[in-house]
């Protein structure tokens, strides 16, 4: 596992958008979140992170390497996409080893990782069914069990639970966060939903329209908001909470 610190990142787009300068430590083991409307940046963060993107300015450093110019594959960080971004020609087995092979793993070596990996996401049996005959919760799952089979220092999802129902939502939330901490990864997060952020993260970023406006545990983040827009932003969740 691996701690993150974003120092003065900035990566904008000639058609507008991105993120301006942001610092932030996430510490090793932490459940951080990325919490924002649409287009407030957080996305593009976590691709900086993962190197999907190239830093305007500012470094990116895991521990006491600075990887802002290594290439994704040599990371040591996995991403979930929003889209899960499954291969709808492979079976599970097949999604899960596909980092697996990219790597040049020992062929003995990755079906016992790979059944490794599906047991964390309780899929169990499931790996020689075509991901497209899987729920979505399920490829949702397929998805987080081949960013874990190559055992990343760096867990990145982005909205992975959006495209979900509420019910198969909430479910899998308790999951993912039971999940995280049991093996302790550091998880980066990226979410528009104040509720999720909530109760998945021990801290939490708030950003608007590229700026960061406050890090801090959902408590503070609830309780003593930095700015204007954290307080607006998070009156709702306040309201439906004091219910």
């Amino acid at each position: 596992m691996s701690s993150v610190r974003l120092d003065d990142i900035t990566r904008v787009y000639p058609e507008g958008g991105g993120i301006r300068n942001f610092s932030c430590d996430i510490a090793q083991g932490e459940f951080f979140a990325l919490l924002g409307p649409s287009g407030c940046g957080k996305t593009t963060t976590l691709r900086s992170i993962a190197g999907l993107e190239v830093l305007d300015g500012g470094a990116i450093y895991f521990g006491d390497h600075d990887v802002t110019h290594m290439p994704p594959e040599q990371r040591k960080a996995a991403m979930v996409f929003q889209s899960y971004a499954l291969f709808p020609h492979m079976n599970v087995f097949e999604n899960v080893a596909f980092g697996l092979r990219a790597q040049k793993m020992d062929k003995a070596l990755i079906t016992p990782r790979v059944e490794e990996s599906l047991a964390l996401v309780q899929l169990e049996g499931l790996d020689k069914r075509p991901v497209t005959d899987l729920s979505g919760g399920q490829q949702q799952r397929v998805a987080l069990a081949r960013a874990l089979a190559v055992q990343p220092d760096i867990l990145l999802l982005d909205e992975p639970l959006s495209n979900l129902d509420a019910e198969l939502r909430y479910a899998t939330r308790e999951q993912l966060g039971a999940l995280q901490k049991k093996l302790g990864i550091t998880a980066i997060y990226v979410t528009h939903d104040q509720e999720e952020a909530l109760e998945l993260a021990d801290r939490i970023a708030v950003l608007k329209d590229g700026t960061c406006h406050q890090v801090g545990t959902p408590k503070e983040i609830l309780e003593e908001p930095a700015t204007e827009f954290v307080e607006q932003f998070m009156r709702r969740q306040r309201a439906l909470m004091a219910r």
